[in-house]
């Protein structure tokens, strides 16, 4: 089968689409035939070498989104046919969702929501649950006023929709051009990038990584959610700061996807590209102005 794969880091050139071993699942897990799957950021991170793993081919991908083909001993409630979205944790891996075929633990799956395609399914899981687990990570009551930066981006974009409908009051900091679509996701006030917020916030969900600069909008005692391990400011004022970390959660997934199926949650796609172009899919998630998930299609 073909998977996406690096062995040099560098640019978006030095990936290659290989010839690779059909996978087998072991006891727990199931092989998903990948219908889609989403390109992130991390998957540039990884390409350029961020998480190390120099002198061995790695593969790419961890959002997918397809239907199960086989499943190993011991798993129950899943059999093959049955359309799933899961999480292939790990930056540094042999075979990542970049690929005809993916292996997965079963905890790590859920069912694929009803109401969209496999395309807008396949990005729900890794911007999904970043997202959520930040939302949760502010612990803040119905009523209190959060931040959210990066509004316009898949994780913020997705951060203000939780946000909203767990009853915060929320504001949206992203590009001017962006105000509208930031509103239309729920954010209650807008703020452009590069302004100032008037008035102090109870938390913040930094998904534009600004730190210091995203901390000072929070009030004394607050909250401050950072989405990149190790990369958060320090604490200040007495305010927490929380820094999350994704986990392959598939019972957390099955809860986003049931907000997806009740029109709760909004999936958005930028750009579809196929397997064999994965190297163009990488070029243009450098670019600036993408607004919603670039998936890989097989």
């Amino acid at each position: 089968m073909q998977a996406a794969v690096v062995s040099v880091f560098g640019g978006p050139e030095q990936l290659e689409i290989a010839e690779v071993a059909v996978p087998r699942p072991a006891a727990g897990q199931v092989r998903i035939r990948v219908r889609a799957a989403g390109v992130n950021p991390v998957d540039g991170a990884v390409r350029v070498g961020v998480f190390g793993g120099e002198g061995q081919r790695i593969g790419l991908g961890w959002d997918v989104a397809g239907e199960i083909d086989e499943v190993g001993a011991g798993v129950t409630g899943w059999s093959a046919g049955q359309r799933v979205v899961g999480l292939h944790y790990g930056p540094v891996k042999p075979l990542g969702t970049h690929a005809e075929y993916v292996v997965l633990d079963a905890s790590a799956v859920a069912a694929a929501p009803a109401t969209v395609d496999d395309v807008a399914a396949a990005a729900l899981p890794l911007s999904g649950l970043t997202a959520a687990r930040a939302v949760d990570l502010l612990g803040l009551a119905p009523g209190a006023s959060v931040l959210v930066t990066g509004a316009a981006g898949v994780v913020g974009g997705l951060a203000v929709q939780l946000a909203a409908r767990a009853g915060l009051v929320v504001t949206a900091l992203a590009g001017a051009e962006d105000e509208a679509l930031v509103r239309s996701l729920g954010a209650a006030a807008f703020v452009p990038r590069g302004g100032a917020h008037a008035e102090p916030v109870d938390g913040v969900v930094d998904a534009a990584v600004l730190g210091g600069a995203a901390l000072s909008s929070v009030r004394d005692g607050g909250v401050y959610v950072g989405l990149i391990p190790h990369a958060a400011p320090a604490a200040e004022r007495g305010i927490r700061v929380e820094e999350q970390e994704v986990a392959a959660d598939g019972a957390h997934l099955a809860r986003l996807v049931s907000l997806v199926d009740a029109g709760e949650l909004t999936l958005r796609v930028s750009e579809t590209f196929a397997l064999a172009d994965a190297a163009k899919a990488h070029a243009r998630l450098a670019e600036p102005g993408v607004r919603g998930r670039l998936v890989l299609t097989l």
